[in-house]
């Protein structure tokens, strides 16, 4: 794996500060190096109950009757849950939807769907009284595709009643519906009648649906507590978010909810939002006991994926490789519920153009309903399913118009500060993308000629950053010239506390060790709205940055008044008090100004955004990752398989707070997004079970699949609305992968395939089918 560091543009992000920009090691990282970090099923709650869910083994069914007298017999076993228990009607939550259940309510619409849970005083005892409920239902046809879903005689996944009044699309499988476009009736062209366009490409393309497979296994541990209240212990990444809905459910203040947030082991966007949370909190108000569910990798899969797609393109170019018209329509398999996914599908449609200037869009999106694993966020949200359609067209455009792949895309990529995005909700693009694009480009030896049986790809993705957000941060610098942050984002691996630690070290000019970062308990930190979209270090970060300041201004004007020095004398920077004597380092000046009283100084930062109505998305975004990938492969034409040679990832970051981080985030995408381009994919049986279930049956990238040059590189032009003019960049390495492994297998063997993952059969299969007629 390489790092070209050097061929960064732009300023330097250490200049004036000292640990800004470099590359310190992860706060926190030794433990989970060592294995001493301590995850949700390895903290200790002595006489917790213990939890176990029953399902029935299909995935649409009408629950006829449930007995539990069976499983109450079993000894140890403290509470049986099933509707019956639970308020009428139903209670359910939801993000953008209240349509999803504590517990199944009279039909069950995906398979694992719990149908009633069990504590008990061992997890045995547990299990076994699982297996002892018994479920009398009806197998009900089920939808497990969208083209069962989308027929004109599909079974409602969802029962209208459970829909928002008057939703006209109640009465069909489609969740929500989104348009957008500009420009006038380019999208039918026709080159015979359309003296512009002079190619016309069209196709459908699918992009699968796949699994988070974090390391971590989900979990929840509910506490009741003195008070009537809960502590609610979850590896969520919004636990503001968590708190409100647990407050809701069960009708208390959200004084008395408290959600504790260990740190998660890899989210991915799959632990954003309450599942299992709601049926504990429930179960444990019922039994006055502390009770704890932590799931099997298998009953993971069975709770979060991500979002299936199947995209029809149909775009027109000039002879000059220029794009005339894009019309997109995408239809996202979202599962039964819907989570956060009709959020994907619009936030994804809305970049469905990709980065390019393009005279007349139009794009269509559905959310749409099926008996499957409800989808959530996934890394990516959204893009990457519409980027594989779109990154395609254009190569099938260059290879029919005789173009360079690299080509076409520098003739259609959006300038600095131009408009990609038009209409009533214009976007302009935030970053030179093309340093990006030409640096792929450079780094994987575009123009060299290739080795025989390889081939080379190259591809850009988009995503919109966050579009409305409130971020709030404490920051304590006490009398020793030591600090504390208070953070309510997650750090699910992508390093957060670490860069509000570099902030405050500099800012406050506070040795790393000498800073302390709180974060993870609704209790103890201020809010956070959630920790998703790459905006922990946009959002937070400035919350935090404009903490530190406040501190600073606080120590000066403590200063004047101990001192007697006029404040229009004294002024701040990073790290120190400037006196009429010179620089005070910060701690210093902070010492004196306190005086024999001791005490601290106590800052407070916000970063908010707010929404716009009539926009789209609900707001402008705040950044846009954007990412250039080139991939050389090896096809071996005996097997199909597929050896990458040479993996290239190019971000446009702004500012590289922490270059070791980047680095990190950029190879972490890229390898995640090699496994749903080259292998991942849920597999259903004919009664909607996932037949590929665990570590086993599933395949994701091991070190057996990496490329074997692994390049990460970065833009910096320090143009982001982050600290020090940084950009969101987790999710960008991902993007593109697929579109650029796609171009590069059709490069080296003629072949194209659009349908995801491009598994060594699917390879095999294409480049020994016969020729269509």
């Amino acid at each position: 794996m390489t790092d070209v560091r050097e061929h960064a543009t732009g300023h330097p992000a250490t200049d004036p500060h000292r640990e800004v920009g470099a590359p310190v090691l992860r706060y926190g990282g030794a433990d989970r190096t060592t294995g001493a970090q301590r995850f949700l099923a390895d903290l200790p709650f002595p006489g917790a109950a213990q939890v176990a869910l029953v399902s029935v083994p299909v995935g649409s069914a009408r629950i006829d009757a449930v007995d539990t007298s069976a499983a109450l017999a079993v000894p140890g076993v403290v509470a049986v849950l099933t509707a019956a228990d639970l308020p009428d009607p139903m209670p359910r939550f939801g993000i953008s939807h209240r349509d999803r259940p504590v517990l199944a309510t009279g039909r069950v619409t995906y398979h694992g769907e719990p149908v009633a849970a069990v504590a008990a005083e061992t997890l045995d005892a547990a299990r076994e009284a699982a297996r002892a409920v018994r479920i009398d239902y009806t197998e009900l046809p089920g939808v497990y595709t969208l083209d069962d879903a989308l027929a004109p005689d599909a079974p409602l996944v969802q029962d209208p009643s459970v829909r928002p009044d008057g939703d006209p699309l109640a009465g069909g499988n489609v969740l929500e519906h989104v348009h957008y476009g500009w420009g006038g009736p380019g999208t039918t062209a026709d080159p015979d009648t359309d003296t512009d366009t002079a190619l016309v490409v069209e196709d459908v393309y699918t992009f699968p649906m796949v699994t988070h497979f974090p390391i971590e296994p989900g979990g929840t541990v509910v506490v009741p507590t003195d008070q009537g209240g809960l502590d609610v212990y979850s590896p969520v990444q919004h636990p503001y978010l968590l708190q409100r809905t647990i407050a809701a459910l069960v009708d208390l203040p959200l004084s008395r909810v408290r959600v504790v947030a260990p740190d998660p082991g890899g989210g991915f966007g799959g632990k954003q939002n309450p599942r299992f949370e709601p049926l504990l909190a429930h179960l444990a108000l019922r039994t006055g006991r502390t009770c704890r569910l932590v799931l099997s990798l298998e009953d993971t899969f069975q709770s979060m994926r991500r979002a299936g797609c199947r995209v029809h393109a149909r775009t027109g170019f000039t002879a000059d490789g220029a794009i005339t018209f894009h019309d997109v329509r995408a239809d996202y398999q979202i599962g039964a519920y819907a989570d956060v996914a009709p959020r994907v599908m619009t936030k994804g449609s809305y970049v469905a153009a990709g980065p390019y200037r393009i005279p007349s869009v139009r794009i269509e999106g559905r959310a749409v309903l099926t008996n499957t694993t409800p989808s959530t966020a996934f890394r990516g949200f959204g893009s990457p399913q519409v980027c594989w359609a779109t990154e395609n067209q254009l190569d099938a455009a260059a290879r029919r118009l005789g173009i360079d792949g690299l080509e076409i895309r520098r003739r259609n990529l959006a300038a600095r500060g131009e408009e990609f995005i038009r209409g009533g909700s214009p976007a302009a693009a935030d970053g030179d993308w093309r340093q990006a694009l030409d640096k792929a480009a450079e780094l994987v030896g575009w123009h060299e000629p290739p080795a025989p049986n390889r081939g080379r790809g190259i591809a850009v993705g988009i995503k919109p950053g966050a579009t409305s957000g409130l971020s709030q941060s404490l920051v304590r610098l006490l009398s020793d010239g030591s600090a504390i942050a208070y953070a309510g984002t997650s750090d699910m691996g992508q390093g957060a506390r670490t860069l509000w630690q570099q902030i405050l070290a500099d800012e406050l000019g506070v040795g790393l060790d000498r800073v302390t970062v709180v974060s993870g308990d609704t209790a103890t930190v201020p809010f956070d709205l959630q920790t998703s979209a790459s905006r922990s270090t946009v959002f937070m970060g400035t919350a935090v940055l404009r903490a530190c300041r406040d501190v600073r201004r606080q120590v000066l004007e403590l200063f004047a008044e101990t001192t007697g020095t006029p404040e229009e004398l004294l002024d701040h920077a990073p790290g120190v008090l400037l006196t009429p004597d010179g620089e005070l380092p910060l701690a210093d000046a902070a010492r004196t100004a306190l005086g024999s009283l001791h005490g601290e100084f106590i800052g407070q930062g916000t970063r908010r955004l707010r929404g716009r109505a009539g926009h789209p998305l609900g707001g402008d975004a705040a950044f846009y990752e954007f990412n250039a990938t080139a991939i050389e492969v090896e096809v071996d034409r005996e097997t199909g398989e597929l050896l990458l040679t040479r993996h290239v990832t190019v971000g446009d970051v702004g500012a590289e707070l922490n270059p070791l981080q980047v680095v990190a985030q950029d190879e972490g995408a890229a390898i995640m997004g090699l496994g749903h381009s080259q292998m991942e994919q849920l597999l259903l049986d004919e009664h909607g079970r996932i037949r590929n279930l665990g570590a086993l049956d599933y395949r994701i990238p091991t070190f057996q699949d990496v490329p074997l040059d692994l390049v990460s590189a970065a833009i910096e032009n320090h143009d982001g609305p982050g600290p020090y003019g940084s950009k969101g960049i987790s999710e960008g390495a991902l993007l593109c992968t697929a579109g650029a492994l796609g171009a590069a297998v059709a490069d080296a063997t003629g072949v194209v395939i659009r349908d995801l993952p491009l598994t060594p059969e699917r390879v095999w299969t294409a480049l020994h089918a016969e020729p269509a007629d």
